[in-house]
């Protein structure tokens, strides 16, 4: 939240919190936000469980999030106001822009003796995670994204470039190549370039101690106690706190720490860095929905929102009922625990969602900050959450929201 600015309270009457609060008190997760807005505002913002689940201290509206893996949205949108402007061209070979691309060789466990890529590598296969990027065990302490990209960039790929998918550090490396053809920092352009544009004044890639109260607490499962508590890592730094450098303790003691020379050197990953609220990612959502205009400013034109929400990696699915665009998740067939088939978005690995549904005219967040879920209980949790904010908000032509409601 803003310095000096009071709360906003927002619609929190559609009943998302009554689905979700048994998972709670199964300690399946320790809260979350849950939003539902359209084009034009937000329909529903609740709030279920505890920011800090120990303390039994409840979550609130304007609670501020690690991203996580969504953050790749910002990363996309940004790179691709550069294409727009013709200063980068997504079938571009990287090594255009970034040296640690030249000269890539291939490893793969068929045939472990390095050769020659046949093609290099290109901007759009490490925006959609086809690259066959191998960050594997890697580990360093950066000052730019260009340095932390360059560095995946030397290492042997796992197969040719574009030929299969795999999650990887791909849109890091899209970062840095913001970072080269605009000539300032990543979090500097995303600023100037998103967070500004849209007012998303409580949007950061390092919170200050200000902010960190407003910080839910990530909960853990513990196994031989049977119960969920809230994670701490880091202790004894947390008990040095001289130590922490300018990183406030409740961040560090939820992240790794590489957050000290984050802060130290003002380096943001652009795969994982962004802090962010439920209203100020309803912004960037309906940015999206309407075609990358927000409230009369354009970022983007809607050829781009297209792009980024048509899927890239042909035949290569990250799972049977989605594909994935340029740095977006996209819904290809209907499932019971997700939104529409259209629908484009990304989760975090905190367990957050995030997804931009056009055949509903809704954009859907569950934010919350939870180390695991079983696989069995998440897609409960998505059915819970997905389908009764689509029934309730939804238009009434989806076929998930005629499932939905029976």
């Amino acid at each position: 939240m803003a310095a000096g600015a009071a709360p906003t309270s927002y619609p929190a009457d559609g009943g998302l919190a009554a689905k979700i609060q048994p998972f709670v008190d199964k300690g399946t997760i320790p809260g979350a936000v849950l939003l539902v807005a359209d084009k034009d505002k937000i329909l529903d913002m609740e709030t279920v469980g505890y920011s800090d689940y120990d303390k039994k201290i409840p979550m609130h509206q304007d609670d501020l999030f690690m991203l996580c893996s969504i953050t790749k949205m910002w990363t996309a949108v940004g790179l691709m106001t550069l294409v727009e402007e013709g200063k980068v061209g997504l079938d571009d070979p990287v090594e255009k822009y970034l040296p640690g691309f030249k000269n890539q060789v291939v490893v793969t466990k068929d045939d472990p003796t390095p050769h020659p890529v046949k093609h290099p590598v290109t901007v759009r296969q490490v925006l959609s995670h086809t690259a066959g990027l191998n960050g594997a065990g890697r580990r360093g302490i950066y000052t730019t994204a260009v340095a932390d990209a360059n560095d995946v960039g030397k290492r042997p790929l796992q197969w040719e470039p574009g030929t299969a998918y795999q999650y990887s550090e791909g849109p890091l490396v899209a970062g840095a190549i913001i970072e080269v053809v605009s000539g300032m920092p990543y979090p500097q352009f995303i600023q100037k370039r998103i967070l500004d544009p849209l007012g998303m004044t409580d949007s950061t890639f390092w919170p200050t101690a200000e902010q960190a109260p407003h910080l839910p607490i990530t909960g853990k499962w513990n196994a031989a106690d049977n119960r969920l508590e809230d994670l701490h890592q880091n202790d004894w730094y947390i008990q040095h706190p001289d130590k922490c450098g300018l990183v406030p303790l409740r961040v560090l003691s939820q992240l790794n720490l590489d957050m000290i020379p984050s802060y130290a050197n003002h380096y943001a990953r652009p795969d994982g860095g962004l802090f962010c609220t439920a209203a100020d990612i309803t912004k960037f959502g309906q940015m999206l929905l309407n075609g990358g205009t927000y409230h009369g400013k354009q970022i983007l034109t809607s050829a781009s929102v297209k792009e980024m929400s048509t899927v890239q990696t042909g035949e290569m699915f990250p799972n049977k009922a989605e594909g994935y665009g340029l740095c977006t998740f996209v819904q290809r067939l209907p499932e019971s625990d997700g939104p529409a088939v259209g629908s484009f978005g990304h989760r975090g690995a905190r367990r957050l969602s995030f997804w931009i549904d056009p055949a509903d005219g809704l954009i859907l967040a569950f934010l919350d900050q939870t180390w695991d879920i079983r696989n069995d209980l998440q897609t409960a949790l998505n059915v819970a959450f997905f389908r009764s904010a689509i029934a309730k908000y939804g238009k009434q032509s989806s076929p998930q929201s005629a499932t939905a409601a029976k």
